[in-house]
């Protein structure tokens, strides 16, 4: 699992052998079974994940509807809300695969960072390019119709319409269960014209 984690920074930075070695050192990295809520609502935490295989979602349990906001899978950083804001966590966050990350808070980042400048650039350009991709998801959901969300999630993720439950994937694009059934039969339907 190390080898995809050092394959995936040699995309920003290079890493001596020592480098490597510190990483390996941290002990971080967690196998996790499907299922396992990593956060709870109202939990206080300093963990971030970075997912190395699996996927992981956020969601808010309202009116006693989960309502599903994103998922992480392979090479996808989350750090919650509450590591930043030191206060109790808003929403949930739970493994919908068996998978691997890599758990790390801010202390052990810092340290690292200290001893490897070069870390603390490779975090600054992931958090560059997640909140700009995160901006570009957030305006095509708000801007696009429920039929126009799920294709751009088989353009853009088409993994996870094999991945994630149906009642997940349908309260992610904001609609109901039943509403993605006939959505989809729609699509195929005008596939064969």
């Amino acid at each position: 699992m190390q080898d995809l984690l050092f394959d995936f920074i040699s995309k920003y930075v290079s890493l001596t052998e020592d480098e490597k070695n510190i990483i390996i050192s941290l002990n971080t990295f967690r196998t996790i079974k499907k299922g396992t809520i990593l956060l709870n609502e109202g939990q206080n935490s300093n963990e971030s994940y970075f997912v190395l295989k699996g996927c992981i979602r956020t969601y808010y349990i309202i009116d006693g509807v989960e309502k599903t906001t994103a998922f992480y899978t392979e090479m996808e950083v989350l750090t919650p809300h509450c590591v930043i804001s030191k206060a109790p966590s808003e929403y949930y966050i739970s493994c919908i695969e068996d998978s691997i990350i890599i758990i790390s808070n801010p202390e052990m980042e810092v340290e690292v960072f200290n001893k490897f400048p070069k870390f603390e650039s490779l975090c600054r350009i992931l958090s560059e390019e997640l909140l700009a991709k995160q901006q570009i998801d957030f305006d095509k959901f708000k801007t696009s119709s429920p039929e126009q969300r799920y294709l751009n999630l088989l353009q853009s993720r088409p993994d996870l319409i094999q991945r994630v439950p149906q009642h997940q994937l349908a309260s992610f694009l904001g609609i109901k269960p039943e509403s993605l059934s006939r959505l989809k039969a729609r699509i195929i339907e005008k596939n064969k014209v």
